[in-house]
């Protein structure tokens, strides 16, 4: 428990990644997911709130639909930032990437458990709306392999 917690929270935060490389490309495709859905969330005329994830903006009054746009923004300057912390992990401090695993955890499982109380009215299923139900056990499984040390070499350094 003692090398778990090390890992999650290391003294030294460097460019070594403690884990699997699973993990590590996995979080790198994650990072440009990330980055790429903010910006979509930020620039696109609807946030991506009607044309991505079917919320049917246009039955909405004016006000109605410049709010969910207006949140649909925010959500994803949100995630413009989350991105940059993951793209400055990728780049230049690898060993906060367990920890990094763990926020994502929380926040895909959060996302599902936020949205079974609290659902979005919708003309069909996003496309995201799948993905949030599977992610939170793959996030899951890549913070696993990031806490798990790749096997060292049998051979002898010199």
């Amino acid at each position: 428990m003692d090398r778990i917690l090390q890992t999650l929270f290391p003294a030294q935060i460097d460019n070594h990644f403690p884990g699997k490389r699973l993990a590590l490309w996995v979080f790198y495709a994650l990072t440009a997911m990330t980055l790429w859905r903010s910006q979509h969330h930020i620039f696109a005329p609807d946030g991506g709130a009607q044309s991505i994830a079917t919320i049917p903006l246009d039955t909405y009054n004016d006000g109605g639909a410049m709010t969910v746009v207006g949140v649909f923004a925010l959500w994803g300057l949100a995630q413009l930032a989350m991105g940059f912390v993951m793209l400055l992990a990728c780049i230049r401090y690898k060993a906060l990437i367990p920890l990094l695993w763990l926020f994502i955890v929380f926040e895909y499982a959060g996302r599902y458990a936020v949205l079974s109380y609290k659902p979005i009215e919708t003309l069909s299923t996003a496309p995201g709306a799948n993905a949030n139900i599977i992610f939170p056990f793959v996030a899951l499984a890549m913070l696993g392999l990031s806490l798990w040390p790749p096997r060292r070499s049998s051979v002898p350094e010199a």
